[in-house]
């Protein structure tokens, strides 16, 4: 299965770059959540592709696709992670598919087709780069680490918008990126570019599938106060399991 998803995300990649050369329709879907029809050309594919080699699945896509399966496994998929990046022709975005078996991640590949990296994981079998094992990083504190977080679209309203916990972390660390797309980061701490990564009022397709990747590479996920991570929920704490403690007693730290 990992190959045919593997396949489906780099001819979506191909979709993205030809829509973004021709010119983009750009909507909103709230005041600064973008969708473009890039976004849905793009899941358009990915779901006629997964229903042709995957027929008895169920399948869950952010731009609205809702496919009951007769079987136990659901793809998680996102067409752009990283909309606001890409409309704006920021390089940082990708095509993300998650396989759950019930409540658990099995398979997840992340595609980013400006740089042409594809992220790869099978549970159980370990976690790649463009074919190549990764593994998470060796460091060992929040001083020595480089992090990642993100904001909500409702970041002018919610009370979980994340700014404290930001804020404390870009003290005690070598630094926090905010990057704009949830799948990339995660993949990037599975390949040890960064030490962790967290997030709040995410999806299950921002996150299902670059969780196995960090898993399949050594790393640790979890919720943000240190709670089990779900995969059809909406957060996430990720990190090379080193530093994962120390990130967990910063952000439980912080009064919501």
């Amino acid at each position: 299965m990992i190959k045919q998803a593997t396949q489906i995300a780099l001819d979506a990649g191909e979709i993205l770059i030809e829509k973004r050369a021709a010119g983009l329709t750009i909507e909103h879907k709230g005041s600064i959540d973008l969708v473009t029809d890039a976004d849905r050309a793009s899941e358009k594919y990915i779901v006629e592709q997964l229903k042709k080699c995957f027929p008895h699945h169920g399948i869950l896509g952010e731009e609205g696709t809702r496919v009951e399966g007769s079987s136990d496994f659901l793809w998680v998929i996102d067409p752009i992670d990283g909309t606001t990046n890409f409309a704006h022709g920021f390089p940082y975005f990708s095509i993300s598919l998650g396989l759950l078996r019930g409540d658990e991640v099995v398979l997840g590949v992340v595609y980013n087709p400006v740089t042409k990296e594809c992220f790869a994981a099978e549970l159980g079998s370990g976690a790649f780069l463009n074919g190549e094992r990764i593994s998470v990083s060796k460091i060992e504190t929040l001083h020595e680490s480089l992090l990642a977080s993100g904001f909500p679209y409702d970041i002018a309203t919610t009370k979980e918008d994340n700014i404290k916990s930001f804020e404390i972390a870009t003290k005690v660390s070598q630094g926090v990126r905010c990057l704009g797309s949830a799948a990339l980061d995660l993949c990037h701490v599975a390949a040890g570019r960064l030490e962790g990564f967290w997030e709040l009022s995410l999806h299950p397709w921002d996150i299902a599938a670059g969780s196995i990747v960090v898993t399949e590479a050594g790393g640790r996920v979890s919720g943000c106060r240190g709670q089990k991570f779900r995969p059809l929920g909406h957060e996430v704490c990720a990190s090379n399991g080193r530093v994962h403690d120390e990130l967990l007693a910063l952000l439980t730290g912080v009064e919501p």
